[in-house]
């Protein structure tokens, strides 16, 4: 059955049917992160929610080209085009070369993302790698009468664009032409014309560690025009999706759809689509407020705000848990609840596969239309806490058929896999952590230890079963008698 995907499109505002711009093919970019310190659970939020888009695309039958970015030059502290470069603060402080500082960074981000079961993207272009794309568009906005050189900086006209346009601000929804009839020019107090316009490219003061030759000075790339540039390069123009963060839409998302309009006449892409923020006691998380607890603090349980370690799929359960578009925030008993509810769902699925099939039972209610449930789910502007409902559903009917209360046909066990692979382990993205990478092995000795205790118990040798019992539970292991054998969980 063909899938009818609708898609939150952040510039319409409304959810909008997906249609790709080539038939069977989506091109995705996605704004990656600035490699200046630990990745934090606001950075996988993102990674995460773009993760299941890529997938569900790819599940679709979509050949999907995925660019996400590696931001290592360019970003300054304030978006107003001041303070230091992030990543050339950071090598400061350290006395390391910047592109140290990024590569290190960059590294420790992959390894978190691998962790979180995140899949690579098909391209991971590096903004310092594109300085020459850069520097062509910003020739090319010169050229059409949108930008103007300022001591040796390039800035945007935004001024020139809303009076040809009007369309600066349709992203985030402010009203620049207010700015702009209350906003007098400084007479010569500063580079900028208006002070809305921002950085095409930026004169390196002489303490300035990362620059470059163009054009109109030695200096380094504004942080817009970085991505605009890459997109186009590895996406052509316009795309098909363009995602980030919610916190992006002003000023970077603003000021890409500017970029590209203002050279080529068109907005870079079709459907625009922002996850929202993760909080900590309502506020944003983020390393500018210094409210962040890293990935590694996640996993490690190493910080003062977290009672315990929580695994990356608890993690990653605790994000799809909410739908993209929600905030979510931070607290050690959602996390716990979250570690709980993946633990059942893995249980269930165990539980599944040791269900012998009654050839002669009718299928179980419920169980035909799991299938499409969730992939209305999913195409309901990828719903996945609705998609994790459903398998909470198929968790009940697994649970009566392990306790004897309930038989399932061969057809009912089959498509209850399916439903798990699919959705759960497939499209979401999770899997299994119990015993890392000695699951197999677990699950065999556990299998021998039961069936010695089943030995015991047809010899009625009732001490050594409870032994057997007592001492598992002792390690955290808990048996359980059913009506086709002893079963176990952690």
């Amino acid at each position: 059955m063909e899938q009818q995907l609708l898609i939150y499109n952040t510039l319409s505002r409304q959810k909008e049917l997906f249609r790709p711009l080539t038939e069977g093919r989506v091109g995705m970019y996605v704004c990656g992160p600035t490699v200046y310190g630990d990745g934090h659970l606001g950075h996988a939020r993102p990674a995460i929610t773009f993760d299941v888009v890529f997938r569900y695309l790819q599940h679709l039958g979509y050949k999907v080209r995925y660019v996400r970015n590696i931001t290592d030059v360019g970003h300054l502290e304030h978006d107003a085009d001041e303070g230091e470069d992030k990543i050339a603060k950071k090598a400061r402080l350290e006395q390391l070369e910047p592109m140290e500082v990024a590569q290190y960074y960059t590294n420790r981000y992959h390894a978190a993302m691998e962790r979180l079961n995140v899949l690579p993207p098909s391209i991971e272009p590096h903004a310092s790698g594109h300085i020459m794309e850069q520097i062509a568009l910003v020739q090319q906005l010169l050229d059409k009468g949108y930008a103007y050189e300022s001591n040796g900086s390039v800035y945007f006209d935004v001024r020139k664009y809303q009076e040809d346009t009007h369309k600066y601000g349709q992203l985030s929804g402010r009203v620049i032409d207010e700015m702009l009839a209350t906003t007098r020019e400084l007479d010569g107090q500063d580079e900028k014309r208006f002070s809305g316009d921002f950085a095409l490219w930026k004169k390196a003061s002489p303490e300035h560690i990362m620059r470059w030759p163009s054009p109109w000075s030695d200096g380094f790339p504004g942080w817009h025009a970085e991505c605009t540039a890459m997109g186009s390069k590895y996406l052509g123009s316009p795309f098909d999706i363009h995602g980030g963060g919610m916190d992006l839409v002003f000023p970077h998302h603003e000021s890409e759809i500017a970029q590209c309009q203002a050279s080529t006449g068109h907005a870079p892409c079709r459907y625009w689509m922002h996850n929202n923020m993760i909080t900590i006691n309502g506020q944003k998380m983020g390393k500018s407020l210094g409210n962040f607890i890293t990935l590694d603090e996640f996993f490690t349980g190493k910080h003062e705000l977290l009672a315990q370690a929580y695994s990356p799929m608890t993690i990653r359960f605790f994000i799809l848990q909410a739908h993209y578009r929600s905030t979510v925030d931070f607290s050690n008993e959602a996390l716990q609840a979250a570690e709980k509810g993946f633990s059942k769902l893995m249980e269930a699925y165990k539980a599944l596969n040791r269900i012998a099939g009654n050839p002669g039972t009718t299928e179980a209610s419920g169980i035909s239309d799991l299938r499409q449930k969730c992939y209305d789910a999913m195409n309901d502007d990828f719903a996945t806490p609705t998609v994790i409902s459903h398998l909470f559903e198929a968790t009940k009917i697994i649970n009566s058929a392990a306790d004897g209360k309930l038989k399932l046909s061969q057809a009912d066990i089959d498509e209850l896999k399916f439903v798990f692979d699919t959705f759960l382990f497939g499209i979401l993205g999770m899997r299994d952590e119990a015993g890392g990478s000695n699951t197999a092995l677990l699950d065999g000795l556990m299998q021998v230890i039961l069936d010695i205790r089943a030995t015991a118990k047809a010899n009625k040798d009732w001490t050594t079963s409870d032994r057997i019992r007592d001492s598992l539970t002792a390690l955290g292991i808990t048996v359980k008698d059913g009506k086709d054998g002893a079963t176990w969980q952690l």
